[in-house]
C-alpha cells in the first residue's frame, strides 16, 4: 500500500500531565492536562479532544465522500464527536464514543446510510473497529 502521508507529534514533558504536544511542521502545539473533573489543572488540551477532534474532521470527510459517490448533495454538515474516558471495576481505562453529525438536504434514512457508509470509509472508525463501543447518532437537518 502507497503511504499517502504520515503525521508526525511529538509528545514532551509528563505526557498528558502538563506536556507538550508539537507536530514536525510546527503547525500544531498544545499543551496537554488532565481535564479538571479528573482532579487535573485542565489549562491544557487532552488526548481525548484531540482524538475527538481528529476523529471528527475524518468522518465528517468520509461522510461528505460517500455522498459525492451517490450523486447526492448535501446542504451543510457538521459533527459532534464525543470520546469518553473510562474507568472500570477491573482498574483498567478504556474509551466509548458518540459521533453525531447532523446533514442537511437529505431525509433521515439518506442521512443514516451516508453515516453507515462513512464509517466503513473513515480511517479512524477502522481503527476502532470492534476495540471500543462506538455511537452514531445521526440528525437530518
Amino acid at each position: 500500500m502507497a503511504v499517502t502521508y504520515t503525521a508526525t507529534v511529538e509528545v514532551t514533558g509528563e505526557g498528558r500531565n502538563g506536556g507538550t504536544a508539537r507536530s514536525d511542521d510546527g503547525l500544531l502545539e498544545h499543551r496537554l492536562s488532565i481535564p479538571k473533573p479528573l482532579g487535573g489543572a485542565g489549562d491544557g488540551t487532552n488526548p481525548e479532544q484531540l482524538f475527538a477532534a481528529g476523529w471528527a474532521a475524518c468522518f465528517l470527510g468520509a461522510l461528505r465522500h460517500a455522498a459525492a459517490q451517490r450523486r447526492i448533495r448535501l446542504t451543510s454538515t457538521d459533527i459532534t464527536a464525543e470520546v469518553t474516558l473510562q474507568h472500570g471495576d477491573d482498574g483498567e481505562f478504556t474509551l466509548r464514543a458518540t459521533l453525531a453529525p447532523r446533514l442537511g438536504g437529505v431525509d433521515r434514512r439518506t442521512a443514516e446510510e451516508l453515516a453507515e457508509a462513512a464509517h466503513r470509509i473513515c480511517p479512524y472508525s477502522k481503527a476502532i473497529r470492534g476495540n471500543i463501543p462506538v455511537t452514531i447518532d445521526v440528525t437530518a437537518v
